[in-house]
């Protein structure tokens, strides 16, 4: 079982910067690709990224890619999404996740998931 804390969330304004972080615990993290989704307020979860095991590997949600990076650090059990160009509606919970697949596509590729930290992109 892994265990995945996100932090880094808060307010910004639009065109803005966040970078979030997730530490991870438990089950080997650098033997697991991982991910970030978000929810927005009243919708469903939406893919934003993932990376390999590795970290040689990322694909994006085409809709981010250019704004959006992800990265991980295997050293400090810690991965990291960094935004730029915020958007308001960029707006919601943001949920790293880790996944038995190489590289997962889709929400459906991950397996567990921490409890999020809020964005919020006031314009």
């Amino acid at each position: 079982q892994v265990q995945l804390v996100e932090s880094g969330g808060g307010l910004v304004q639009a065109g803005g910067s966040l970078r979030l972080s997730c530490a991870a615990s438990g089950r080997s993290f650098s033997n697991s690709a991982m991910g970030w989704f978000r929810r927005a307020a009243g919708s469903g979860r939406e893919f934003v990224a993932s990376i390999s095991s590795t970290g040689e590997h990322t694909y994006y949600n085409r809709f981010l890619e250019g704004r959006f990076t992800i990265s991980r650090d295997n050293a400090k059990n810690t991965m990291y999404l960094e935004m730029n160009n915020l958007k308001p509606g960029d707006t919601a919970a943001y949920h790293c996740a880790d996944s038995n697949l190489l590289l997962p596509k889709t929400i459906g590729g991950f397996e567990s998931w921490g409890q999020g930290t809020q964005v919020t992109v006031s314009s």
